[in-house]
């Protein structure tokens, strides 16, 4: 791993409720960024993830699985913004 380089996981197995997950994950990863440390973070947290989308001044990079139009995988990752849904079901 690169120096001064993270990887930082979260999901739904956290013991914190959303709202308090959200506000521990933005202080720890905003902390991390004002020292201009560089990571990768994996979150299902919608409101944490758009809160960094929406600060554009961050230079935070999004990527996220490609679907389809009709829901269908492509097993590669593009860069958008964050999406509200996780997408836990295939389509049939």
């Amino acid at each position: 791993m690169i120096s001064r380089s993270r990887s930082i996981g979260s999901g739904d197995s956290t013991t914190s409720a959303s709202p308090e997950g959200t506000e521990i994950a933005r202080q720890i990863v905003g902390a991390l960024l004002n020292h201009r440390t560089r990571m990768f973070f994996v979150t299902h947290m919608f409101e944490f993830a758009n809160g960094f989308a929406e600060d554009d001044s961050r230079g935070v990079a999004f990527l996220r699985a490609e679907r389809r139009e009709d829901g269908s995988r492509t097993y590669k990752l593009i860069e958008g913004k964050p999406l509200r849904t996780s997408f836990g079901e295939d389509p049939e």
